[in-house]
């Protein structure tokens, strides 16, 4: 459910409509932090979401959720949403956030903020060690 409540709901009308809707806006804030609330308590019983390890529904997830948690996406929704209540999901999210492939693809097709966590293009495995903006900025 975190796609249409969270992407198409609270984010569109958080930080991209053109008109600040505060109905819409309080509408989809109660249901993100309904899930989060959801979220948090399943992951108070479990290191992940399907159990004790790692699977595909943690990375379906983590985009949204965990990005929300770290503040990445929506501006400065995370304070309006008060995303550190929510322990459990910061420990999770910390966790996927510190796996090496997530590093990684984390940078891929990244355009902004610092040079060496962005890899525009990648088309070979040691694009991350040699192909990297700071990198290529350095060798002009």
């Amino acid at each position: 459910g975190s796609a249409p409540y969270l992407g198409g709901g609270f984010g569109h009308f958080y930080a991209y409509a053109p008109e600040k809707i505060e109905y819409a806006i309080d509408r989809f804030a109660m249901e993100t932090k309904r899930q989060m609330d959801v979220l948090d308590r399943r992951l108070a019983e479990s290191e992940y979401l399907a159990g004790p390890d790692y699977t595909i529904a943690d990375m379906a997830v983590w985009p949204w959720y965990g990005g929300l948690a770290k503040g990445r996406i929506y501006n400065d929704s995370g304070e309006f949403l008060a995303v550190q209540e929510y322990k459990h999901v910061q420990r999770w999210a910390d966790a996927i956030d510190a796996r090496p492939a997530v590093k990684r693809g984390r940078m891929v097709n990244r355009l902004s903020g610092d040079p060496a966590y962005q890899l525009h293009e990648r088309h070979d495995a040691s694009d991350f060690e040699t192909k990297t903006q700071d990198k290529l900025l350095a060798a002009e």
